[in-house]
């Protein structure tokens, strides 16, 4: 149940910094006491990217662009789109949501949503991985997870083989 209204003023950022991937986030949805769907504002610093291009096999997300300009790669052939404020992307589960997002030359401001449903399978086709969450989806408490592993996306098992 929420308690009311969360203005994002009153959260801290965190910062991600992983090399080109340099980003901070307030994950508003979790702030505002939401369950089934999380919503994230990002801000991403001048020719740096955010999370590595992937989609979501059991979860929808969407991205608006609130200021600044950037650069969406968008599903299997990874289609370049420019981003300006005001536009909005619909990104359903599944390979043609595949999608990776690059600030232009200012800070690109977004908000993020996304359904929050686990289990997940989030692929990642430039890297031949695949993350599994169990307990808690993409986005959710970590403590949560009874589940939460990257492996190559070509990795295995004979089912019947010990």
């Amino acid at each position: 149940m929420s308690d009311g209204p969360v203005n994002e003023a009153d959260l801290d950022w965190t910062d991600h910094k992983h090399g080109d991937r340099t980003f901070r986030r307030k994950q508003i949805g979790d702030a505002a006491g939401g369950e089934k769907l999380g919503a994230s504002l990002y801000a991403v610093p001048p020719g740096k990217r955010l999370w590595v291009r992937h989609y979501h096999e059991g979860n929808e997300e969407a991205i608006f662009v609130r200021d600044g300009t950037g650069t969406l790669w968008l599903g299997p052939e990874a289609e370049e789109h420019a981003l300006k404020p005001g536009d909005y992307v619909a990104l359903p589960a599944g390979e043609e949501s595949a999608h990776e997002i690059e600030a232009g030359e200012s800070e690109l401001r977004l908000l993020m949503v996304s359904t929050m449903e686990e289990p997940d399978i989030t692929v990642y086709p430039d890297r031949g991985m695949v993350g599994l969450y169990a307990g808690s989806p993409p986005g959710g408490e970590k403590a949560d997870r009874t589940l939460s592993t990257y492996l190559d996306m070509n990795a295995e098992k004979e089912y019947w083989e010990e």
